[in-house]
């Protein structure tokens, strides 16, 4: 069973591959792809569905694509769709983590830095079935940047249930917990019958 993540992002396809161990998980570098699509989706199902879609057809194998971020409630959801594109194009995953700090000033309180990260899943395949999920995990933001595991805004999501940052949790922790975990816990044994198809 062979599949294909649509991500050059190395820190998911570390996780995806941890997570789905019984099929053999690609990355477009190992297969030597390029391909960028343009999310221009309004949500992170449509963006996942687009990624997933030009991948299935452009390489003819099923193609798991997924679309996440940060959803922060004084923010009104912000940065949601956007959270790899937060702020200016040269901002790395640290630089985006102090810009939401900076926007987060004048929310002291715990309860009004509530967020959540969500990811939508889509696998999608050559022959045009899909499947899909979705995850979520619920935290708040913190005032500092704590913790060096994870990428993203890892180092700045407080798991309540666990007591400390994403960033600072073992990735067997993270994976159990993660929107990410959720979201593939779920979609496994869909995609399982879609790559028997």
């Amino acid at each position: 069973m062979k599949l294909i993540v649509a991500s050059n992002n190395a820190g998911k396809i570390r996780e995806i591959r941890s997570l789905l161990k019984q099929i053999d998980v690609y990355s477009p570098d190992d297969l030597n792809v390029q391909i960028e699509v343009e999310e221009t989706g309004s949500s992170f199902f449509e963006n996942a569905q687009l990624k997933a879609e030009a991948f299935a057809l452009e390489t003819g194998m099923t193609a798991l694509a997924d679309d996440s971020g940060l959803r922060v409630d004084a923010l009104n959801g912000q940065p949601g769709i956007h959270s790899a594109r937060f702020g200016s194009p040269e901002l790395d995953d640290i630089g985006r983590c102090k810009l939401l700090l900076r926007h987060l000033q004048n929310f002291p309180s715990q309860h009004e830095r509530k967020a959540r990260f969500c990811c939508s899943m889509v696998a999608f395949s050559p022959n045009g079935k899909r499947c899909e999920s979705m995850g979520y995990c619920e935290g708040h933001i913190t005032s500092k940047i704590t913790g060096n595991g994870g990428f993203g805004y890892d180092p700045v999501f407080f798991v309540t249930s666990h007591g400390c940052t994403m960033a600072q949790l073992s990735k067997t922790a993270k994976n159990s917990i993660s929107h990410r975990g959720n979201a593939l816990q779920t979609i496994r044994p869909k995609l399982l019958r879609l790559l028997h198809e």
